[in-house]
């Protein structure tokens, strides 16, 4: 950091830099998988696993701000919105490209401390090698070479990394049973609304991304159609739960989790009127995370019962 980015620093900037909020779906998809199974609870394991996971989203949200400054993506339109289109705090002028590169360093090392700590109390270098496996997808979700936000594979990343990764790690480091077909399942809700989130802050930023050819799910219906595709992955996402619920994996309490659907609804409604109107397409993006959310909750209490 240099003497001007010191002299702005503030917590508050820190923060926004950060996304901090936006790590609650880290956190919740782990809490849940960790609590699958609660016969040999280990607390520090628990605690270890959960710094791993929200220090590693943060720094692949510092490194996708790097990625899409450096692509020109968040030049594009400089206005702040908070929930998509970046943090902005490099187009403000108020910390550098270097710092988001530098912070997502250090926060990907604190992670791997966790994992290398993780190791050595399990006895598995199995679990070393499955985070380096995550921290390589966490870090090419937005930054070159691969680039996978841009060619249309973001979402599977997503998918990936806050459904199985985040359920089916939480449980194997409780178990070291690793893979495992009733927490794969589990995974599903949680790595499903964590992307719908993800495609509907794409969906206001798609003119803005198209003009620096990232392709995301929004290119393959546009932004007239994506309130389709929003609503295929909340009925995929509670179909999921039912799954679950039918196979005896969640208790009926789950159920209570269609209550979300109320928010998803009217995010889905805001999608399709207001697509072009990114002030009115932030309260879509706040429903989304509102949807998530509560999920997640009811989930972790429905996996307790």
């Amino acid at each position: 950091m240099d003497k001007n980015e010191r002299r702005k620093f503030k917590m508050p900037i820190f923060i926004r830099a950060l996304r901090l909020p936006f790590a609650s779906a880290s956190a919740l998809g782990f809490i849940f998988g960790s609590f699958i199974q609660r016969e040999k609870f280990d607390f520090l394991n628990f605690l270890l696993g959960l710094l791993a996971a929200v220090s590693t989203h943060l720094a692949a949200n510092l490194i996708n701000d790097f990625a899409d400054s450096r692509s020109g993506a968040d030049w594009q339109d400089k206005n702040s919105y908070n929930f998509f289109g970046g943090s902005k705090l490099i187009q403000e002028g108020k910390l550098s490209e270097g710092f988001y590169f530098k912070t997502s360093l250090v926060f990907s090392a604190l992670a791997l401390f966790c994992v290398l700590a993780l190791w050595l109390r399990l006895g598995k270098i199995s679990c070393l090698f499955y985070y380096l496996i995550i921290l390589f997808l966490g870090w090419s979700y937005s930054q070159k070479p691969l680039a996978l936000s841009y060619c249309r594979l973001g979402e599977l990343v997503i998918f990936l990394l806050f459904g199985p990764a985040l359920v089916m790690g939480g449980y194997f480091i409780q178990t070291g049973i690793f893979p495992d077909l009733t927490s794969f399942l589990l995974s599903l809700p949680a790595g499903i609304f964590t992307v719908n989130i993800l495609f509907a802050n794409e969906i206001p930023d798609y003119p803005d991304d198209s003009k620096c050819k990232k392709l995301n799910w929004v290119s393959c219906c546009g932004q007239s159609k994506a309130y389709i595709l929003y609503f295929i992955l909340c009925i995929l996402g509670f179909g999921a739960i039912i799954l679950n619920i039918s196979i005896g994996n969640l208790s009926k309490f789950a159920l209570l989790t269609l209550i979300a659907a109320i928010p998803a609804l009217k995010a889905g409604i805001i999608l399709k009127q207001d697509y072009k109107d990114k002030l009115k397409l932030i309260n879509s993006s706040k429903l989304t995370i509102a949807v998530h959310t509560l999920v997640s909750v009811i989930l972790i209490i429905a996996i307790l019962l």
